[in-house]
This record gives C-alpha cells, sequence and structure tokens, in this order.
C-alpha cells in the first residue's frame, strides 16, 4: 500500500501540528510528498497550486493531507486530518488571507475527502457541525505525548507559572498576564512567534521563545502550574505534556481543552483573569498523580495504529 503523506506543514512549523506530522512519519510506511518554504511566495503557491491542482493528480492508494489543506478533486482515496477550526470561530485573530481562503476553500476539501480524521471528540462535532461532513466519515484519533516528558529529570530554579504555546490571540496570554500578576508571580512563556501582536513585555513575565524538547520538559517539571486558558483548541498538546511532567494544569472549562484534562487538571473560566488566578492558587500537588495516570493514555504509537487502520479502510 502506497501512503503519500504531506508534509508541507513541517515547513511552516514546530507546533502540535509538526509533532503530528512527524511522530506519524516514524512510525508509519508513507511516502512524504512536500512543496514550498515558509515565505509569502511559497505560501500562495502552495495553496492556489500545489494543493488543489498537483495534488488533485496524485496516484496513491491513499492521500494523507496533514492539515486541511487538500485538493478539491482528489484523485487518489484521500483522509484529511482537522486540527481545529478556530479560523472558522474566531476569524478576526487570524491573518486576512487566511480569513478569505478557509472559509471558501477548506469545507470543499473537507467533503471531498472520503475519511476525516479529528484530533478530539470536540473537534469531530466542529467537523459535522461547521463543514456538515457525515459523522460516519470522521474517525476520532488523538494526539500522542513524546518520551522526553517524563516527571524524572532536571527541574528550572525559580518560583513562576508556565505558559506554553506559539504567540497568536486566542491562546489568551493576556489574561494569563493579568492572572499572574494578580497573584505577584512570574510568568515564563515558552513558544515561537505567531501573529496578532501579542506583547510579552511585561515586568512578570519572562519569554524564553522556542526551546526543545529536554529544555521544556525542564521548565514543566519546574513550574508551579502551567496555565493554559485558551480561548479555542481543537486538541492541547501542552495539557499532557506537563501531565506527563507530573506538573498540575489549569486550563479552559468546555470544548477540547477540557475533553482532554479528563477531570485531571483545574478548569477555569478563560474569560476572566480573576478565575484564573484563583485556580493557579487552587493547582496543587494532589493533581499529580491524576495527570500521570491521563497523559499515559495518550501515546504516539496508538495514534499510528488507528491511522493505519483508516488508510486499510481506504486502499
Amino acid at each position: 500500500m502506497k501512503v503519500a503523506l504531506d508534509v508541507s506543514p513541517l515547513r511552516l512549523t514546530s507546533a502540535g501540528t509538526a509533532r503530528y506530522i512527524r511522530n506519524l512519519q516514524e512510525r508509519l510506511d508513507v511516502h512524504a510528498v512536500g512543496f514550498g518554504g515558509a515565505g509569502r511566495t511559497s505560501v500562495l503557491a502552495r495553496e492556489l497550486w500545489w494543493y488543489p491542482v498537483v495534488l488533485s493528480r496524485l496516484r496513491a492508494d491513499v492521500l494523507h493531507c496533514t492539515t486541511y489543506y487538500g485538493p478539491l478533486r482528489p484523485s487518489a482515496p484521500t483522509v484529511v486530518t482537522v486540527h481545529d477550526l478556530a479560523v472558522l470561530r474566531h476569524p478576526g485573530a487570524f491573518g486576512r488571507w487566511t480569513q478569505l481562503y478557509v472559509p471558501r476553500v477548506v469545507p470543499h476539501v473537507v467533503r471531498a475527502a472520503q475519511r476525516v480524521i479529528a484530533v478530539s471528540e470536540f473537534t469531530a462535532g466542529e467537523v459535522e457541525r461547521l463543514l456538515r461532513v457525515p459523522r460516519e466519515r470522521i474517525r476520532v484519533i488523538a494526539n500522542g505525548v513524546e518520551a522526553a516528558f517524563t516527571p524524572e529529570g532536571p527541574r528550572a530554579d525559580g518560583e513562576y507559572v508556565l505558559a506554553v504555546g506559539t504567540l497568536e490571540p486566542r491562546k489568551n496570554l493576556a489574561r494569563a498576564i493579568d492572572a499572574a500578576k494578580r497573584l505577584g508571580v512570574e510568568l515564563r512563556v515558552a513558544g515561537e512567534r505567531g501573529w496578532g501582536a501579542v506583547d510579552v513585555g511585561d515586568a512578570n513575565v519572562t519569554w524564553v521563545g522556542r526551546v526543545d524538547d529536554a529544555e521544556l520538559a525542564r521548565l514543566y517539571r519546574g513550574a508551579r502550574c502551567l496555565v493554559y486558558p485558551s480561548l479555542y483548541e481543537g486538541f492541547g498538546i501542552p495539557i499532557l505534556e506537563a501531565m506527563a511532567c507530573g506538573t498540575p494544569v489549569v486550563t479552559s472549562r468546555g470544548g477540547a481543552t477540557e475533553e482532554v484534562a479528563g477531570g485531571a487538571a483545574v478548569l477555569v473560566d478563560p474569560l476572566d483573569a480573576e478565575d484564573i488566578a484563583a485556580g493557579i492558587e487552587r493547582a496543587g500537588a494532589e493533581l499529580r498523580e491524576a495527570g500521570l495516570a491521563r497523559a499515559r493514555a495518550f501515546t504516539w504509537e496508538e495514534t499510528a495504529e488507528q491511522t493505519r487502520h483508516v488508510y486499510e479502510e481506504l486502499a
């Protein structure tokens, strides 16, 4: 069975989508296909020519588009993974081109696929409601946790709470900063610069930027808690990474974050900085064992195995 796997997103991000693609590549017998780089010209060429034209002609037993970008009329049986539909729920948090392109093209791409992989039950519901994909064509396959994230190992020094994620408006960093300031505690922020003019220039904030997994695990272990009050997520990998390191988690009530937390985190109203601050105060060591148990339920091996079953449905 020849499976073509779109790895183009690796040229744009090292965040959760990149983890997903790399782990599938390592564990499945797939042929990587991709085009272009991270520059604007490459992005436009990819979205206006490579996906709709070149991939439409690609011959394979299965084509797996690892995000919701793909061909409108695929020749090969196609699987599309949807990580989230934030751009449809919060369009103002994205650039003008994305706001124009995604609503006009992505629904047709996803509906043209024979199977849609959603990374959570929440996202599956969004695909069904917003894109009108029949539920019987959707398969829920969760993400996993990297081996680097364990409770054993070095811990970063200091008294701080940790925020993790690309700097973009829906991560709700401003309220996390406000919550930490109310408690008089340092907020350390790990993640790449993104978009939307997110400001981390506050006296109680230390932005450490992009770090490797070993350093990120060290930051998780040393943190009082992970604060992850995102306004919208399709999954929320940092929740599991923190839990796997034995770190208490404070995250948003409702949606995918509550689903992934599975009762092992403090849930807060992401629109209320005071409630986020109260959640940080409530996040204690008693969450450690529940979090560790929750994280063990998510492995990339299981993600790959379930994805292989989807390929076999189509081949």
